[in-house]
């Protein structure tokens, strides 16, 4: 219940803002009758409270998920408009203020008897550029519901070459796949999803690597998709590692609680009855004719806020002989962080965590998202000396339920020893 008192305080802060924005609009449009501004004043608070009551039945309730997909889409569909339209009303409120005071000015300059025999005037708000913040606000309605509409599931196949010197032999020409970030709890298409699967599966890797975040906080999240992601199969098998969201600390805080170990194990039993090889600060060597590569994970391992859970120690003990160590950690600032310098064994890391932040611009010679003012490698492949990270934006979305220009991502490596 620690968060109750914020959200309350979330809750009074939209309540004020959302007074601030209808009294705006009603003052524009004169020509409505008082009947038709109440009717107005009606469906705007309706709308309002319900999806507030929305919010709050999704956090503390077990509602349908699709049900709370709807309610979030809603809210920050609807928020996001306002927050546009916001600085168009303070400019407004900003020019009636400097008006105020030009005629406060000009009235102690002049008869202070005629001033209060004619006093000034109410000043009333601009319909322009009301108006105007109307239009603006109308720019990110239409962008994120086509991001909602067609970007959430357009899953985009990104193939690339890594080039691993120390290479066997036996696995020169081998492909691996990665997914990362499914936060299945925000899912709301299970077809689409399926989909995505299906274009994994099509491309035949020979493994595959699944980075974190399974879910967005409860392992009951996974409830409508378990049997989609069972189907994810790979000859020499899939690998996984878990995430910040996979933990639950958003939900039941940072504190050890029985419910908190409880949906964690339910977490961890979820790969397990998926097939998936979920690795936990240890490792695995995966053989090929004879001939073995490492394959590493670590439990999340963040900077900052993140939790750092991940045990470098414990996952490359006994990997001293294996010419190459493939490293799942889901934060890719654990590279630079830790990796770089003093893991120097490690070949390469694959990471998610950044989603490119749902939004930007990717193509196939440039790439621009907000996140990267955050985190230095937030998407595709970096190399340092002659170690390598490859960061995915992730399978599926969180927040807003969409995504523009930075679309869901599928990974297939080809590996090759030059």
């Amino acid at each position: 219940m620690g968060r109750l008192p914020f959200l309350i305080a979330g809750c009074l802060l939209i309540l004020a803002f959302d007074y601030y924005c209808l009294t705006a609009l009603l003052s524009v449009f004169k020509t409505w009758s008082a009947k038709a501004k109440r009717r107005f004043s009606f469906i705007y608070w309706s709308v309002t409270l319900l999806l507030i009551i929305g919010i709050f039945a999704g956090i503390f309730i077990n509602i349908f998920l699709s049900l709370r997909a709807v309610i979030m889409v809603a809210f920050f569909l609807i928020t996001a408009c306002k927050i546009v339209m916001l600085p168009f009303l303070l400019v407004d409120d900003l020019r009636r203020l400097a008006i105020s005071l030009f005629r406060s000015l000009k009235a102690k300059k002049e008869d202070p008897v005629k001033t209060a025999q004619h006093p000034g005037e109410p000043i009333s708000r601009s319909a322009f550029i009301v108006k105007a913040g109307l239009v603006a606000a109308a720019v990110p309605l239409t962008s994120l519901t086509w991001g909602i509409t067609s970007g959430a599931y357009d899953y985009q196949v990104r193939r690339k070459t890594l080039i691993l010197p120390n290479l066997p032999a036996a696995f020169d020409g081998i492909t691996m796949g990665q997914i990362s970030d499914i936060h299945s709890g925000s899912f709301y298409n299970p077809t689409a999803v399926k989909g995505g699967v299906e274009m994994l599966l099509g491309e035949k890797p020979d493994f595959i690597f699944f980075t974190g975040d399974i879910v967005n906080d409860m392992a009951t999240e996974m409830r409508d998709y378990q049997d989609i992601f069972s189907k994810v199969k790979a000859p020499l098998g899939v690998f996984s590692s878990l995430g910040n969201h996979d933990y639950g600390d958003y939900h039941f805080g940072k504190e050890s609680s029985p419910a908190k170990v409880k949906n964690l194990k339910d977490v961890i039993k979820t790969h397990e009855l998926m097939g998936w090889d979920l690795l936990m600060n240890e490792n695995r060597r995966l053989k090929v004719d004879g001939e073995e590569i490492g394959i590493l994970g670590i439990e999340n391992w963040g900077m900052g806020r993140f939790p750092k859970y991940g045990r470098m120690d414990l996952a490359t003990k006994n990997t001293d002989d294996l010419p190459v160590k493939l490293l799942l950690s889901h934060d890719p600032s654990h590279w630079r962080a830790e990796v770089l310098p003093k893991y120097p064994q490690i070949d390469a890391m694959f990471s998610g965590h950044t989603h490119g932040m749902q939004f930007g611009v990717r193509t196939e010679n440039f790439e621009w998202s907000p996140i990267q003012y955050i985190y230095k490698e937030w998407a595709g492949l970096y190399q340092e000396q002659k170690q390598q990270l490859y960061v995915n934006v992730g399978y599926g979305f969180l927040g807003y339920p969409g995504r523009v220009g930075i679309l869901p991502e599928i990974t297939i490596f080809t590996l090759k020893r030059a």
